[in-house]
């Protein structure tokens, strides 16, 4: 044998190894169920090559780095507002090729609970109001940082967990995987070097297009910008085609929104898996909303606050008005101008490059100065409110001198009177996060419409949002 053969045989033995490691599937469940319910539970949309980490793994960091997790209700990953359903997986995450990435449940699926006693009931298209996405990926970091992550440490978890890990699966853990993934994760970290420049995001928002600036190449270093926002429901798509998207109406494009939300959430445009999202896609167009139980409502009250709303709301939020789904000048809204000012007139350019090669390279984005002028169905199931989640209730909204300064996001019982969850008190203390009102990003006031109206008129028009 010649010395550059017997030379490349460890190189040989290491590549294959790797490969086992990749492509070997440790979970039994399929990436995508026959029910369109389940594929958009568990589905793939193509994020695994790129965030993924190896199932095993994955399953026992909550185990082995419980310290690392939020004091916040719940077990393992529930920690962080994933949703779990009994499955040896939470909602939102999904499993191609042994490795669990996310997909667009887990930003778009959240609970209620009518009260701390009842049990909570999981809605599929409502913005995840307790999912901590940033939590998430520091969580991933600090376990990786930590000196228990080892071979010998892990193992003897996954071992634990599943006994049907083999000889084989150990030599290329040992070998391969668990440097691989401290490097991956480390250059993560570097990658998201900018969340310590920014203030918090907390449960339920994400900082939508920061990461596509490092993505482009921008030098985020020269950008203090803060682009944190509330996530969005998924209802009732069909009728927002044509409609300005994304909260600063930068794109009016359904199904480039739902691409760049997909590569956002860890996919490329290679690997962006287009049938899926598809068949998320046309789900979506008429998913609805759950309607405000009937029996919480007060009808006299409705009726009221019907003809309150048409005169002070109904031209800028019902379908078919002159202003819905258009942009409202920042001058004239006065919210929060930071999500406004972090999406600027060279990112637009260069989200336009994004798929360049393929059928559906973006085309649509644009750079406004203002915010878009939503639809409000199922709008009590989407609190907190305003772009950047900073009221917490209706009533907080419809009286500004209410809105507090300081509360807490990220608890799931109803405040069925005032319209949002539960987000004072020892309980919100216990099962949410902190949220602040001074910080950047993060200011409470603007969008004062219909709040010179009498007080029994926009009480009104809170119990008639109900039942939109």
């Amino acid at each position: 044998m010649s010395r550059r053969v017997r030379s490349s045989i460890p190189v040989i033995a290491v590549l294959a190894l790797a490969a086992y490691a990749a492509s070997r599937p440790l979970d039994a469940q399929p990436a995508a169920a026959d029910s369109i319910v389940d594929h958009f539970k568990y589905g793939s949309i193509g994020t695994e090559k790129t965030v993924g980490v190896p199932f095993p793994i994955w399953r026992v960091l909550p185990i082995v780095f419980e310290d690392k997790l939020p004091k916040r209700p719940g077990t393992g990953y529930e920690r962080l507002g994933f949703v779990s359903e009994g499955r040896d997986r939470p909602i939102g995450t999904t499993n191609k090729d042994g490795r669990i990435g996310l997909n667009c449940a887990t930003c778009h699926t959240g609970t209620v609970r009518d009260d701390a006693a009842a049990a909570p009931r999981i809605v599929l298209g409502m913005p995840a109001h307790q999912m901590d996405l940033q939590g998430y990926a520091r969580f991933l970091t600090a376990a990786v940082n930590d000196p228990r992550f080892n071979y010998t440490t892990l193992v003897e978890a996954i071992q634990k967990a599943d006994p049907s890990f083999t000889w084989f699966d150990r030599l290329t853990y040992r070998l391969f995987v668990i440097s691989a993934i401290q490097k991956a994760v480390r250059r993560l970290e570097v990658q998201n070097a900018w969340f310590d420049k920014r203030p918090p995001q907390g449960p339920g928002r994400v900082d939508t297009f920061n990461p596509y600036k490092r993505l482009l190449g921008f030098d985020m270093n020269a950008d203090d910008t803060v682009g944190t926002a509330d996530l969005p429901s998924l209802w009732n798509q069909r009728v927002r085609r044509g409609l300005w998207l994304h909260w600063d109406g930068n794109n009016d494009l359904v199904e480039e929104r739902n691409k760049s939300a997909a590569i956002g959430a860890g996919a490329t445009p290679e690997s962006l898996d287009l049938a899926s999202l598809k068949r998320i896609e046309d789900w979506i167009l008429d998913l609805k909303p759950q309607p405000f139980p009937q029996q919480r409502l007060r009808p006299a009250l409705v009726d009221r606050g019907r003809q309150a709303y048409q005169a002070a709301c109904s031209r800028c939020h019902d379908l078919g008005s002159k202003g819905i789904g258009q942009v409202v000048e920042i001058g004239e809204i006065k919210t929060d101008p930071e999500r406004l000012r972090s999406f600027t007139p060279e990112l637009a350019v260069k989200m336009n490059t994004i798929g360049s090669g393929y059928p559906w390279q973006f085309t649509h984005f644009r750079k406004t100065n203002g915010y878009s002028n939503m639809p409000l169905d199922g709008i009590w199931l989407r609190a907190p409110y305003l772009h950047n989640g900073s009221v917490p209730t209706l009533r907080a909204l419809m009286f500004p001198d209410e809105r507090p300064a300081v509360f807490f996001r990220g608890y799931d019982v109803y405040d069925w009177d005032n319209g949002g969850f539960v987000s004072t008190g020892p309980a919100a203390e216990k099962g949410g996060v902190r949220f602040d009102t001074s910080q950047r990003g993060n200011g409470n006031g603007g969008h004062l419409y219909g709040t010179d109206l009498p007080a029994e008129d926009r009480q009104a028009i809170i119990e008639y949002l109900k039942t939109l």
